[in-house]
């Protein structure tokens, strides 16, 4: 398939089931700026074409220390409108096969977002998540004040996005916002690892289980029950249970 241009903000290793894309803007600790959101959307484009697992980790021992201020500073009312991170995220929050973060050093605003708008979470020990952003006069509006609530309910969100609380590595696990913490040298392989779990499942009935555990609560059973009948049909179902049949009578 043809790519996009060389990224100047991104590292992009591409593999047969997963693309691994480093956040790369170390002179400001991998700040999200207008370029790392448009070449973002361009991976993101590559992956609703061919699904495939995506890792998202950042350059020089940091994540992402949030929104490029120098750009934020400048946007007015109508940038606010548009939603110039929280589509992305939302973008990426929506692909097809699972998204890992593999976390390491900050993770603020708009890095934390990102984060969130994950499906899975890892972290080095080093890792630290927060929201910042009332601090600087604005609110954190690209999936903080709903994502984060929904993923480690809301007395601790409220700490985090109201109180300015930051995180460690062990406060993140204790609260469930990440599933794993590794030593710094060894997160990338963890989230090969766990990325090596997924690509072993069936990948259509990875991507249904996905959407289906998306849809909203009025949609269920229906969408569970609809999702089934596709897989139920589908030749890998039969390949997979005749090898687990097989395995079992040995």
């Amino acid at each position: 398939m043809t790519h996009n241009p060389a990224p100047t903000t991104l590292t992009i290793d591409r593999r047969a089931d997963r693309v691994h894309v480093e956040l790369n803007r170390p002179d400001v600790r991998n700040a999200i700026d207008q370029t790392m959101i448009d070449e973002l959307h361009a991976v993101c484009a590559e992956l609703e074409l061919q699904p495939r697992i995506l890792i998202i980790s950042g350059a020089n021992g940091v994540f992402a220390s949030g929104a490029d201020i120098a750009q934020l500073r400048e946007r007015r009312r109508d940038d606010a409108l548009l939603g110039i991170n929280s589509g992305l995220f939302s973008r990426i929050a929506q692909l097809p096969m699972p998204v890992i973060a593999a976390i390491d050093g900050w993770a603020l605003g708009g890095g934390a977002e990102l984060a969130y708008a994950a499906d899975f979470r890892i972290a080095s020990t080093s890792a630290r998540l927060g929201n910042p952003e009332t601090a600087l006069g604005i609110l954190p509006a690209a999936g903080a004040l709903w994502r984060l609530a929904e993923l480690v309910g809301e007395p601790v969100a409220k700490e985090i996005i109201l109180a300015g609380r930051i995180l460690s590595a062990p406060e993140c696990l204790a609260v469930h916002l990440v599933t794993e913490v590794h030593d710094p040298e060894d997160l990338l392989a963890a989230a090969h690892a766990l990325a090596d779990r997924i690509g072993a499942q069936d990948p259509l009935a990875t991507r249904l289980a996905k959407e289906v555990f998306h849809a909203p609560r009025a949609a269920h059973p229906l969408v569970d029950n609809t999702a089934q009948s596709i897989l139920f049909e589908s030749e890998a179902k039969f390949t997979r249970m005749d090898a687990f049949l097989a395995r079992r009578k040995r």
